[in-house]
């Protein structure tokens, strides 16, 4: 399972990503996004876990956890194409709002 997780230290890289997630279950990936211009941290990346089980219970425990001082937000990743905002569900990448039939 793919979680998301947001709200974290800018200052964080992968590895304190996967140390946050180890003492739940097995670590497949811990990615945080980072800014191509800043090489910072965007304060969100992606966990991934083989177990769900595992990922289920990491979620319940993690989720809004105080982390010097911010609450994190921790979920359930959704597939890209069904993301809210995405162009790529069922129209080939098209806007539907932007070109209108006529």
């Amino acid at each position: 399972m793919t979680i998301y997780v947001a709200q974290f230290d800018l200052d964080w890289k992968d590895e304190d990503l996967k140390n946050l997630f180890a003492p739940h279950g097995d670590v497949e990936t811990a990615k945080v996004e980072m800014d191509a211009f800043t090489d910072r941290s965007r304060g969100f990346g992606y966990v991934e876990m083989p177990d769900d089980s595992q990922a289920r219970t990491a979620i319940g425990a993690l989720n809004n956890a105080d982390l010097n001082g911010k609450k994190i937000t921790v979920q359930e990743a959704e597939p890209k194409e069904l993301k809210r905002g995405s162009y790529k569900v069922g129209n080939g990448g098209v806007n539907p709002y932007r070109f209108k039939k006529s």
